[in-house]
């Protein structure tokens, strides 16, 4: 700023004092005369601050700061120490806030300049806004220079280029300013003006970049002024250059860059950010944090347009919210979701600290209360009272119904009931309908009307999850439950007999008795006794009076007997046909009737060198003590002194030699006894050998070893041997059979062509009139030299399920060949005329062998091929087997006869369906016929 500027400045400010000095004179005298005016107290009050503020901003004195720095800033350098670099000279206010143009620059509360990021420089100038205590705004030119190019000029040069600075521009713009527009704001002026004729431009953001036509610029008087209002929302700052130039069009000095700050209006309400839903178990303590309410306000930051309060509007008996923080807790320790499950609650939110003038925003959260088990299931009812029928098991008595205002199908809702009085025997059980919730009696053990006709049960109730926040328990209902009689059958008592009978008692001793009862008339009468089950059919029940005698001898040793016990089960039957079951335990008493028996009579003996070698003999009494052990073993009277006893224990004995002996099998006899004597006298086999080799710490036989080697050899060899001559014989078997029995051919019949001899059979009811002709060789008898009419012998062959025969009849031979397959049967038949085989003489022949009678089928062929030789081609469809269904009694169509197909279409496609064997022979035949030769 020039020194002429400054004293104009000064004699400006002088004069506004001292006409608002007279103005305030003014107002005090007619404030004296009105006596008690608040309306003039208040205006004089106003001037004396206004001349104040007037004569402060008067006196200061903003001078620009000059500093050397190095070419090469790192981040974090000090330019400036202290306020009094940035000090406004000559103000009683003192400066509160510094703001600086260049982002690369920051400045500290207490006025020092650093450096927010690492740069390079040669020269830098920006500004920074100095805001005092009375909220004027300041600007303040920093100019930064490098110490090497700094040392080259003297620093009388450096001040006189900073006298032909601009003029500094400390000025901002109010953001939504009211009209009318244009408004000035501040005057640019440059030094060079002093020598030359200038004119000035500006541009940049605002001017020519968007918002374009924002700031406008005086050409000649060099008068900045705004076009329209500004949202700082959008635009919080303006950065743009002025430029001076002469007429030529010259620039007369540096470009001046130039920032224009809006200053923030309140013109913008807090808003709600983030969820607004919020949840917290209810009966929580008192303090519990539920959530935070975030909040924002686009308005400058660190100004109280920005300084949000937070307030609840109800629900303040339930939660609180902290006034700034938003954080909403718990107020109580009472919050119960069964009451209430959700809470709505308005929240307000208002800048300005919670100035009356602020503005503010309001907004519903949900506050969700979720469950915990604080209630107890409750009973509908203070008694239940149910009916069942005695003997009935696993059945479903009554439903218990519960209440639990807990939230359901949670574990806190649902409902766990056991009985817990009443129950001692096991004959109840508790389940929970899923679906419900109510509890479920059973019986699972039939209840008896005789002995309990009346059950006090009590049940009680739980939840899956144990209580919480409350000193309620679990609560219980008592239960009366009925026991309806039924006519039940008899009953023994006891249930279970347990009766003591000595073992080897003579059958038909009475044991002892078992005895049923009616329930209903408690008397035995009418009831008869039956056994159900005895393992050993030792025991026999009189029917009428239940005693139970001896059928056969009781051994106690018997595998029948486990510990000493045998069961069996009685039933009994009353008049009415109803039936009890009742079990007998008989404890057999054990006698002496076991002598001890030597357990291994043919122990061996192995001799090694010369020492005397010994065997130890053990013994088992299957009787039980006193009638067992300990043993005694004694020498039999008959022994010959080679062998003598020691270490006797309680069970066995040691034989040893008394002298040396060669190998060889010994007889050696030996008494033992029971403890009360009773024995007798056993022999032991010991065979002598020669010790080849020890086993085990023990002497083994070589020899016995080896023989026992080679004697299972043998005897694998003579299993092998048996089974491969079992093999051939099977064979062999086979083989003759097959032979004698069994000829495979191949025929239509569907039977596979395999021919078994079968019974004899008379011919049947078709052919029993006329006379029959039987060719010689099959079993035609001859009597008085003719044959009788139904008499003849034939040798039928069995087709696999069919009969074949041969017989003729009225002058022709027929075969007929009779199968049956389920509910059919099929028929073939053949004919021929008498001169086929003339006037052959039949003989004879009786028991004919297999061969006579293929010898005799070889001529039938010689005679049959001749015959197809002879006749025409349509003969040969009258030997082919034909089948029909069999249609049973009373058919419509009449009796299928041997002769139905003779009047049919002769054709020679039968040739097609013959056997391998026949149909080269077929075949051959109709060529023959064909050629005539």
């Amino acid at each position: 700023m020039s020194a002429a500027l400054r004293r104009a400045q000064r004699t400006l400010s002088q004069h506004v004092w001292e006409i608002d000095a007279v103005k305030c004179s003014a107002v005090q005298r007619n404030s004296t005369h009105t006596h008690g005016r608040m309306y003039d107290r208040a205006l004089f009050a106003l001037c004396l601050l206004t001349l104040v503020l007037l004569q402060s901003a008067a006196s200061c004195e903003v001078r620009p700061v000059l500093a050397q720095v190095p070419k090469r800033l790192p981040a974090g350098y000090v330019i400036s120490e202290g306020k009094e670099e940035l000090t406004l000279k000559g103000c009683a206010a003192k400066p509160v806030a510094f703001t600086s143009s260049d982002p690369d620059f920051a400045v500290n509360t207490d006025g020092s300049i650093i450096t927010v990021h690492g740069l390079e420089i040669t020269t830098k100038q920006f500004s920074v806004l100095v805001q005092d205590e009375n909220r004027l705004d300041w600007r303040v030119d920093i100019i930064l220079s490098c110490k090497d190019e700094l040392s080259q000029k003297s620093s009388s040069a450096a001040h006189k280029r900073t006298k032909r600075r601009w003029r500094p521009l400390p000025f901002s713009v109010v953001e939504n300013d009211i009209p009318p527009f244009p408004k000035q704001l501040e005057r640019i002026a440059s030094d060079s003006a002093v020598n030359y004729s200038v004119y000035y431009e500006i541009s940049g953001q605002g001017v020519t970049t968007d918002p374009k036509g924002l700031f406008i610029l005086s050409k000649y008087s060099g008068m900045l002024s705004v076009t329209r209002a500004v949202d700082r929302e959008q635009y919080p700052q303006f950065n743009f250059i002025a430029r001076v130039f002469d007429l030529s069009g010259k620039e007369t000095d540096q470009f001046l860059p130039i920032t224009v700050n809006v200053e923030d209006q309140n013109d913008n309400a807090p808003e709600f950010i983030g969820g607004r839903f919020f949840t917290v178990e209810e009966r929580c303590r008192a303090g519990t944090v539920i959530g935070q309410v975030n909040a924002t306000d686009k308005d400058q930051a660190n100004l109280d347009h920005t300084l949000i309060k937070f307030t609840l509007h109800n629900a303040t008996d339930m939660f609180s919210i902290g006034p700034s923080n938003g954080i909403i807790t718990a107020k109580t320790n009472t919050l119960d979701r069964e009451a209430q499950d959700k809470v709505y609650v308005e929240i307000e939110i208002r800048d300005m600290g919670g100035a009356p003038n602020g503005l503010f925003s309001r907004g519903t959260f949900v506050i969700t209360l979720t469950d915990v088990n604080d209630n107890a299931p409750t009973f509908k009812e203070k008694l239940y009272k149910a009916k069942v029928q005695e003997n009935q098991e696993n059945v479903l008595v009554t439903r218990i119904p519960v209440e639990d205002k807990d939230l359901v199908n949670t574990p806190n809702w649902k409902a766990l009931f056991e009985v817990t009085k009443g129950n001692e025997s096991g004959n109840f059980r508790m389940e929970t309908d899923p679906k419900t919730n109510e509890g479920l009696l059973y019986v699972i053990k039939g209840l008896d009307f005789e002995k309990t006709p009346l059950v006090n049960l009590e049940i009680t109730a739980r939840n899956e999850v144990p209580l919480v926040g409350t000193d309620t328990k679990w609560l219980s209902v008592p239960l009366e439950l009925s026991v309806g009689d039924e006519d039940e059958g008899p009953e023994f008592n006891p249930d279970i007999l347990y009766l003591k009978v000595k073992e080897n008692v003579a059958n038909g001793t009475i044991i002892g008795t078992c005895k049923a009862l009616d329930p209903e008339n408690k008397n035995s009468n009418g009831i008869k006794y039956y056994k159900m089950t005895d393992p050993g059919n030792w025991i026999t029940v009189v029917e009428n009076t239940g005693e139970l005698k001896t059928a056969n001898t009781i051994d106690r040793e018997s595998p029948l007997v486990h510990q000493d016990m045998y069961n069996i089960t009685i039933r009994a039957v009353d008049e009415s046909k109803k039936t009890g079951k009742g079990m007998v335990i008989i404890q057999i008493e054990d006698v002496n009737d076991n002598m001890p028996v030597i357990l291994n009579p043919n122990p061996i003996v192995c001799n090694k060198d010369d020492m005397l070698s010994s065997v130890l003999v053990e013994a088992v009494d299957m009787d039980k003590s006193p009638y067992s052990t300990p043993f005694i073993f004694e020498l039999g009277a008959d022994h010959d002194g080679k062998w003598k006893l020691k270490d006797a224990t309680a069970s066995s004995v040691v034989l040893e030699q008394a002298e040396a002996m060669p190998t060889g099998l010994y007889s050696v006899p030996l008494l033992v006894k029971d403890l009360q004597g009773f024995g007798k006298e056993q022999t032991v086999n010991v065979r002598v050998c020669t010790c080849e080799r020890e086993e085990y710490g023990m002497g083994v036989c070589g020899a016995r070893s080896a023989s026992a080697s080679l004697g299972s050899l043998g005897i694998l060899a003579l299993v092998l041997s048996g089974l491969l001559l079992l093999l051939l014989s099977l064979l062999l078997i086979f083989i003759c059979s097959t032979r004698r029995e069994k000829l495979y051919i191949s025929d239509d019949t569907g039977t596979g062509g395999m021919l078994l001899k079968s019974n004899t059979e008379a011919p049947g009811e078709e052919v029993k009139d006329g006379a029959l002709m039987m060719i010689p060789g099959v079993g035609a008898e001859v009597v008085d030299g003719s044959l009788q009419s139904g008499l003849m012998e034939s040798k039928n062959m069995t087709l696999a399920s069919g009969r074949y025969g041969q017989f003729f009849q009225g002058g022709g031979m027929y075969n007929t060949t009779n199968q049956g397959f389920g509910t059919e049967n099929f028929y073939s038949s053949g004919r021929f005329e008498n001169n086929l085989y003339g006037n052959n003489t039949l003989q004879k022949s009786s028991n004919m062998s297999a061969q006579d009678t293929w010898k005799t089928n070889g001529f039938y062929l010689d005679r049959k091929l001749a015959y197809f030789g002879d006749e025409e081609e349509g003969r040969y469809a009258d030997d082919l087997l034909k089948t029909y269904g069999d249609e049973g009694m009373g058919s419509p169509a009449g009796s299928v006869g041997c002769c139905s197909l003779l009047g049919e279409p002769e054709s020679v496609d039968f040739l097609n369906t013959l056997g391998p064997k026949f149909k080269p022979l077929a075949d051959i035949c109709y060529t023959t016929n064909r050629t005539g030769n």
